[in-house]
């Protein structure tokens, strides 16, 4: 299997020939580039959760607003659960990231590959990255949506808790809301993920010919900034086109969990994806639609950017060391 991350790309490349990785590698690549990202994003993640949580608009000007700006948020969160509230969910997160790193990494190489090896379109293609992307994200998603349905709820309660353990989280949740509950949001969740996944992986390549248009003389002696503001710039893009549809999945993941949401200020229940929808238009107006959208964007530009540059410095130098090897 011949993929591209020597030629400082993701996905297959034909004109990579020589320039081999195995399918675990990869699988290895995505998940380790996820695990160290989900570290250094998961104090905006927290954030972000709770601004898209928040029935009240996000403004000074509102009494009844507990969070109205990342800084001020942050502050509170610090004062009022301490430093490791940040990391609330982590375990499940990096479940979450592991996994879905892995599946979404090789199923991408696969599709592309498959692609190139049965049709005739190039495998490099925007809408081809944009189709297979979207498909990858799909298959990791059905993969990990019970691990980010958990992460949800310990990121969303407040104190004192409600799940102490990761293990008290699923036992409570399966006993008092049913094995479904693990697939709450799941349908916000595929709309928004195929296009989502599909912009970043189309994005990131198309932004880094893009970049290579523009500066053909920096050459590869600053191959991984590129990756890195490459990836960044599709992270942005992509959030932004699909933010509404996140926001709606996270509402709905929390329900039946309104018990710990209390302290926080209003809740809500949701019948379903409509519903929900309907319900914020109505009472938040179409700003409610882009809750958190700050540092949503701030963390979409940090987290894609460093697991496109992660993957690629991890998938180079499995490269090297075969190379080494050889």
């Amino acid at each position: 299997m011949l993929y591209g991350p020597e030629a400082g790309m993701v996905g297959y490349d034909p004109k990579a020939d020589g320039r081999s990785i195995s399918s675990f590698e990869v699988a290895v690549a995505g998940s380790v580039s996820g695990l160290v990202t989900r570290v250094m994003v998961s104090p905006l993640d927290v954030i972000k959760i709770r601004f898209q949580l928040q029935i009240e608009r996000l403004s000074r000007s509102d009494p009844s607003a507990k969070y109205y700006g990342i800084l001020q948020a942050g502050r509170q969160i610090l004062q009022e659960e301490g430093l490791t509230a940040f990391w609330k969910g982590h375990v499940p997160a990096q479940l979450l990231s592991i996994g879905y790193g892995a599946v979404q990494f090789l199923s991408f190489e696969l599709l592309t590959e498959l692609v190139h090896r049965a049709t005739e379109y190039d495998a490099r293609d925007f809408s081809v990255h944009f189709v297979c992307g979207g498909l990858s994200a799909s298959a990791a998603t059905l993969a990990v949506q019970p691990v980010d349905v958990l992460r949800t709820r310990f990121a969303a309660q407040g104190e004192p808790k409600v799940y102490k353990t990761l293990r008290d989280a699923v036992v409570t949740m399966y006993r008092t809301e049913g094995p479904l509950v693990f697939y709450k949001g799941l349908n916000p969740t595929l709309i928004a993920i195929f296009p989502y996944a599909g912009f970043q992986f189309s994005f990131y390549s198309a932004l880094k010919h893009v970049h290579e248009w523009v500066l053909p003389a920096q050459g590869r002696k600053n191959e991984n900034l590129k990756n890195l503001l490459c990836g960044s710039g599709a992270g942005v893009i992509s959030k932004t086109l699909t933010y509404p549809l996140d926001l709606f999945k996270k509402r709905l993941q929390v329900g039946g969990f309104e018990q710990a949401r209390a302290t926080f200020g209003q809740v809500r229940s949701y019948r379903g994806l409509l519903h929900c929808a309907q319900q914020v238009l109505r009472e938040e107006g179409p700003t409610g639609f882009f809750k958190g959208l700050s540092p949503s964007l701030l963390k979409a530009a940090l987290s894609t950017g460093f697991v496109f540059f992660w993957y690629e410095l991890f998938c180079n130098l499995f490269h090297h060391m075969k190379k080494a090897d050889s």
